[in-house]
């Protein structure tokens, strides 16, 4: 059981109560996007099982009838043991999901993958139609050509500011030039993209920034925010725009809480708060 200090960033160690937390986002006209947690695998047996419940997690998010769809990460899926290993197991999914009419999200993990995950989302995405999405980080220095392949690859590209901490000969470390990226990166997906835009970002400077550009480009986007962190901006953004939240979920959740927690102050004031109330 997750423990009340941590199920503010987290939907619960089980599929139905990940599903439960989708339906009372949707009451709010807030989509989900839903994330077995779990990555780095060394072994086949993990990568196989979690496959397996991403498999069934399609089928119950379309029997549902709930507004939502999955978020796969490449070293879950055996990355680690291997290209190919990955491979399958995302074509599986894919496969299962598009039978289902359930969108994918790849996430992007640290930058010796980007690679990999670049090249399975274009190939997957030209199979399906656009049926799949991948995450960039405006903080790795290679993102600007990235961005430019990506351009007529049919699909969705969420935008993050990146969450890793890689060294500074292949990523910007200085935050107000990753605001810049951040900010010329949207600037060119508004202009040459026809649509798919995921602003994965809290910050309000950004989204205003994607808000101006949708009015500039007439380019349609969604906004990303994860589960916990202002949902209450959530909700009011999701009264005029497209409002997707991260949740996720399983009996992995202690590293996740742990990063959530450090990343922001308010998130530890938060975990404290709720020490002390217990």
């Amino acid at each position: 059981m997750i423990p009340p200090i941590a199920n503010r960033f987290v939907a619960g160690e089980s599929p139905a109560e990940a599903l439960e937390h989708v339906r009372q986002l949707n009451d709010h006209n807030v989509k989900a996007i839903v994330n077995l947690l779990g990555e780095h695998y060394d072994e086949r047996d993990p990568v196989e099982a979690d496959a397996a419940e991403y498999r069934r997690l399609v089928a119950d998010i379309a029997g549902s009838g709930l507004e939502g769809c999955i978020s796969v990460k490449p070293s879950q899926l055996g990355l680690d043991l291997g290209e190919d290993v990955f491979r399958a197991e995302l074509a599986d999914i894919v496969d299962a999901a598009a039978e289902h009419g359930v969108f994918v999200w790849v996430d992007m993990e640290d930058h010796t993958t980007t690679d990999a995950t670049l090249d399975a989302f274009e190939a997957f995405a030209h199979e399906y139609g656009g049926g799949v999405g991948i995450c960039v980080q405006a903080n790795l220095r290679r993102t600007r050509a990235d961005v430019r392949r990506l351009a007529d690859v049919p699909g969705k590209v969420r935008f993050v500011k990146g969450a890793y901490d890689p060294s500074s000969d292949v990523a910007y470390t200085d935050s107000a030039r990753i605001d810049r990226e951040y900010r010329d990166l949207l600037e060119y997906a508004f202009e040459h993209y026809d649509g798919g835009i995921g602003v994965g970002s809290h910050d309000p400077a950004m989204i205003e920034r994607a808000k101006a550009l949708h009015e500039r480009h007439g380019t349609e986007f969604e906004i990303q925010m994860l589960m916990g962190v202002r949902e209450d901006t959530q909700y009011e953004l999701a009264d005029e725009y497209e409002v997707w939240q991260y949740v996720p979920y399983g009996d992995r959740w202690l590293s996740y809480f742990y990063r959530r927690v450090m990343e922001r102050r308010e998130n530890l004031r938060f975990a404290f708060r709720a020490v002390l109330s217990g």
